[in-house]
C-alpha cells in the first residue's frame, strides 16, 4: 500500500488566525499548496505549481460531499472561515483519482461544521 499525499488542516489548527476567506487558512500550512494573492484582491490556490489540462489552474473544491464550481479570484468568498471543521488537501493522482479530469489540478475537500454530524 502506497501513501498518497494528503494534508489536512483542522479547525484547531488554524483557531485564532484571522482570515477573511476559507483560502487563507491554507496559506503556509502545506507543502506544494500555494495561496497567490491576486491585483484584484482576490485569491487563487494552486496545488502542485501549474499544470492543467482546462488552462484553469484552481483545484477542485468539495464543499460537504458536494462539488463546488469556483472563479479565480472569487474561490469561495461565499464561505464562512469560522464555519470550517476540516480541510484536505489532495496532492496526488491517487487521492484524486476519484474525481478524475475535474481534480487534475487538485482537490480541497472541506467539511464545515454544519455539514459534519457528529456520531450518536
Amino acid at each position: 500500500m502506497t501513501a498518497t499525499a494528503v494534508s489536512t488542516v483542522s479547525a484547531a489548527d488554524v483557531h485564532g488566525i484571522p482570515a477573511a476567506q476559507v483560502e487563507e487558512l491554507l496559506e503556509g500550512r502545506s507543502a506544494g499548496v500555494q495561496v497567490i494573492r491576486l491585483p484584484s484582491g482576490g485569491i487563487s490556490v494552486q496545488i502542485r505549481g501549474r499544470g492543467s489540462i482546462h488552462g484553469d489552474t484552481e483545484p477542485l473544491y468539495v464543499v460537504d460531499g458536494m462539488p463546488v464550481q469556483v472563479t479565480t479570484g472569487h474561490g469561495l468568498s461565499w464561505l464562512n472561515p469560522g464555519d470550517v471543521e476540516r480541510i484536505d488537501i489532495l496532492k496526488d493522482a491517487g487521492a484524486t483519482a476519484m474525481y478524475g479530469v475535474r481534480g487534475a489540478n487538485g482537490v480541497v475537500v472541506i467539511t464545515t461544521r454544519h455539514g459534519h454530524r457528529p456520531p450518536d
